[in-house]
C-alpha cells in the first residue's frame, strides 16, 4: 500500500485524508508545526479523522511515497527543508502552497538534493465541491511523470503544466491578484454602501457591465471566505504581490488586498450569518464602524 504524508493539516489536509481513506488508502501520517496546540485546526482534525500526529516532519515522511506540502504560504520552503532528512530516496513531493515562483524554485532544490521528486501544483480553485478532482496544474521535471500516476491519487483534475519551476505558481498567484482582489473589493465597497443605505441598488448594478449572476449571493460568499481565511490569504497575497514585483510590474493592488485580507481576518467569529447584509453589518459592528440609523 502506498503510504502518503502530510506536511500541514488545516482545510486542504484534511481533504487528502477524508479521500484517500474514501478509496482504500489507510497508511497516511501528517505533521503540523501547530500539532503544539491541542486547540489549534490541525489539532481538531486529527482528533477528528483518529490520526495520531507524528512526532516531527522528517518523522511523518520515514518511508512514505507521496509527501503533500499543504501550509501557509510563507512556510513553503521552511516545509520543504523540515522534511529532507526523513525523506525516502525518489519519493514525490506535491507542493501546493500558494507560494511565489521564486520561493518554489527553493523548495525544489531542498527537496532535489534530498533525492525526492518535486512536483509544484497550483490550485487552481476552491478545494471543495470537487475535492481531490479539484483542477491542478502541475509544474517541474518531474511534472510528466507524476500526472501518469495523479489519478491514482485521485487527483483526476491534474494536468501537466510547464517543466520548469515557477511557471504554475506564477498562474495560480496572477489569478489570485483577481479572485482575492475582488473579494476584498466586494467587502470594502459593501461596508460602505451599507453605509449609506445603499448596497442592494449597487449590487443588483453589477450585471449592467458583469455577467448576470445572483451577485449578493457570491458577495457574501467571497467576504465570508475572507474573514474565515484572511490571515491565509493575506500571506498568499504578499507572495502574489513578489511574483508580480518580480515581473518588473509595482504591485499596488496586490499589496492593498494583503491589508484588506488581514484586516477581514479579525472578525471571523461573526461566521455564520443569514444573509449578506446582515454578514456586512456584523462586520460592521464588530469594527465599531455601525452607527445608529445607518443603511
Amino acid at each position: 500500500m502506498t503510504r502518503v504524508a502530510l506536511i500541514g493539516f488545516g482545510e486542504v489536509g484534511r481533504v487528502f485524508v477524508e479521500d484517500l481513506r474514501g478509496a482504500g488508502q489507510a497508511d497516511i501520517t501528517a505533521w503540523d508545526t501547530a500539532f503544539a496546540d491541542p486547540g489549534s485546526k490541525a489539532s481538531r482534525n486529527a482528533r477528528e479523522l483518529g490520526l495520531a500526529p507524528a512526532p516531527n516532519a522528517a518523522a511523518a515522511v520515514a518511508g512514505a511515497d507521496l509527501v503533500v506540502s499543504a501550509v501557509t504560504a510563507m512556510n513553503c520552503v521552511a516545509a520543504a527543508s523540515s522534511v529532507a532528512p526523513g525523506l525516502q530516496h525518489a519519493a514525490w513531493y506535491f507542493d501546493l502552497n500558494s507560494s511565489s515562483p521564486g520561493h518554489k524554485q527553493e523548495a525544489a532544490a531542498e527537496i532535489h538534493a534530498a533525492g525526492g521528486r518535486y512536483v509544484e501544483a497550483a490550485l487552481m480553485s476552491p478545494i471543495e465541491p470537487r475535492r481531490l478532482a479539484s483542477p491542478f496544474i502541475l509544474g517541474g521535471p518531474h511534472a510528466q511523470r507524476f500526472g501518469e500516476a495523479a489519478g491514482g491519487f485521485g487527483l483526476t483534475g491534474a494536468r501537466v503544466g510547464a517543466a520548469v519551476v515557477g511557471v504554475a505558481a506564477a498562474t495560480k498567484l496572477c489569478r489570485s491578484v483577481v479572485v482575492k482582489g475582488l473579494e476584498s473589493l466586494l467587502s470594502e465597497s459593501l461596508l460602505a454602501a451599507r453605509h449609506y443605505g445603499v448596497d442592494r441598488e449597487v449590487i443588483a448594478s453589477l450585471s449592467n457591465i458583469l455577467p448576470e449572476a445572483d451577485w449578493e449571493a457570491i458577495a457574501g460568499y467571497f467576504i465570508s471566505r475572507s474573514l474565515e481565511h484572511g490571515v491565509r490569504r493575506a500571506e498568499e497575497m504578499e507572495e502574489a504581490a513578489a511574483t508580480v514585483a518580480e515581473a518588473g510590474v509595482t504591485p499596488w493592488m496586490a499589496s492593498a488586498t494583503v491589508e484588506r485580507q488581514r484586516w477581514a481576518a479579525q472578525f471571523g467569529e461573526v461566521l455564520p450569518q443569514g444573509s449578506t447584509p446582515e454578514l456586512v453589518d456584523a462586520v460592521r459592528i464588530a469594527a465599531g464602524l455601525f452607527e445608529e440609523g445607518d443603511g
